[in-house]
């Protein structure tokens, strides 16, 4: 039983505004294209022990495309079910007696997300159930505006809400070795002020000037890398692979290298870092054992500057069990879709897979429970996103600067949907939306909760 504290709270409003967002290019990663999503915004009304009242506010797309990719049920149906999966776990949240910490209340309501999922996917009749790592996204707005209301209502910064003054040491979720720790020890006390930012090179995107034609937007906005590259600086490419056409993509992987670097040439920029994402579209690890050793034969300038490698097989973790020490023997690979639980993160270590990749879409809640786990064992963490826009990127580039990942973070809506960023958000975090060298300024994370500065953002400030 948690002990109680007078900054634990109470939920007494949730709010679910649902925003349709079309792509400005299509993205395409895996088996998959996504062209349109809706965007969900949760804004919260929480009160503590001391009768205080604040508001707190989450984003996330709801992109069945990544957490629920089957192409047995169609978009539509996959958007009902997440849309119904969502509308019955903020009842859950509403109705949860008590108060609480928000880190407390998600795993305390992880087996019911489970089971409305469940019920939800047996009641629309799906020909494929919802995977659970769909129901994450679908609640993880939800603990995004709970946490940073929990920081609004105690008028603190919501990462200064995770020591023994606001809760009980990690002991009960992560075992007898936590005991007298908390996620505290484990992030940073303060923002990173500047954050390499990885820019994603989708599978259907353009890579140098000679591929331009009249199809591309005319927004003002580059529209192929050797652009982007000049545009903003940026030194870290998460290169998205097909991981079912093997010459394919060890060609891919050594041209967006040597576009990369002729670009970064020009601009006096020697940093350069990649990485390889086949999104689970891979039949065995030695798919990649393959890759690797072309490329290192091709182009060991590209092998090198590849730091590691993302999600190569299936997310059943236990269906195929895969040992990943073959690919980890070459390179790191990083746990993603696969990683769920904390269950989820002891079975990826046994099969031994290198590292653990952190979404704000499965939940910021979780993420704060992995990164204690992972700092404790030594083992690394990257930080990912999900194409987040407006409030979902300003969140998630602020975990990235409060913890100490591999490289950065992961921000590619300003390529695929900058439009779904409102222009008060934008002005008021230009250097997250904005890069300089490659890089996101986090001097605009101020103030209390998850520094989002709502008050400047409603006002127009």
């Amino acid at each position: 039983m948690a002990a109680q504290y007078r900054t634990d709270i109470s939920v007494e409003e949730l709010e679910i505004i649902l925003q349709p967002q079309t792509a400005r290019t299509p993205l395409k990663f895996g088996g998959v294209v996504v062209e349109s999503v809706p965007f969900c915004r949760i804004r919260a009304v929480v009160e503590n022990g001391d009768h205080e009242v604040a508001e707190g506010w989450g984003g996330i797309f709801l992109m069945d495309q990544w957490g629920w990719p089957d192409p047995a049920v169609s978009h539509e149906d996959k958007q009902r079910v997440m849309q119904r999966v969502l509308d019955d776990y903020v009842h859950l949240v509403m109705t949860h007696p008590g108060t609480f910490h928000p880190i407390e209340l998600f795993i305390a309501l992880e087996g019911d997300l489970a089971r409305i999922n469940e019920r939800v996917c047996a009641e629309e009749g799906v020909a494929v159930p919802q995977p659970f790592l769909g129901a994450l996204v679908c609640a993880s707005p939800v603990d995004a505006a709970l946490h940073d209301a929990f920081g609004n209502v105690n008028g603190i910064d919501s990462y200064r809400g995770y020591g023994p003054e606001f809760m009980d040491d990690l002991s009960g979720f992560l075992g007898p070795d936590f005991v007298g720790q908390y996620v505290e020890h484990f992030i940073r006390p303060a923002y990173k002020p500047k954050v390499p930012v990885f820019h994603l090179v989708g599978g259907l995107d353009k890579l140098t000037r000679d591929e331009l034609d009249g199809t591309d937007p005319d927004d003002g906005l580059p529209s192929c890398l050797a652009d982007w590259i000049a545009f903003e600086g940026m030194y870290c490419l998460k290169v998205k692979l097909r991981g079912n056409d093997l010459d394919w993509d060890v060609d891919r992987m050594i041209a967006v290298h040597d576009v990369g670097r002729e670009e970064l040439d020009r601009i006096g920029q020697s940093e350069m870092h990649l990485t390889a994402d086949t999104n689970e579209m891979c039949e065995s690890p030695q798919y990649i054992v393959e890759m690797l050793q072309r490329i290192r034969q091709r182009s060991p300038e590209t092998f090198e500057r590849t730091l590691y490698i993302e999600q190569p097989t299936g997310r059943d973790l236990d269906e195929a069990g895969w040992d990943m020490t073959p690919i980890a023997a070459l390179k790191p690979v990083i746990v993603d879709e696969s990683l769920t639980t904390l269950e989820s993160f002891d079975r990826a270590m046994e099969l031994g897979w290198s590292g653990v990749a952190l979404k704000t879409c499965k939940g910021h809640s979780s993420d704060m429970l992995f990164v204690a786990k992972a700092a404790k064992r030594r083992i690394p963490y990257a930080v990912q996103d999900l194409t987040n826009p407006s409030l979902a990127l300003i969140h998630s580039v602020g975990l990235g600067a409060r913890i100490n990942t591999i490289m950065g973070v992961e921000a590619n809506s300003r390529q695929f949907f900058p439009d779904s960023t409102p222009e008060a958000e934008r002005r008021v975090h230009e250097g997250i939306f904005r890069l300089e060298g490659g890089e996101a300024d986090t001097s605009s994370l101020q103030g209390t909760g998850l520094g989002y500065q709502m008050d400047r953002i409603i006002s127009g400030d």
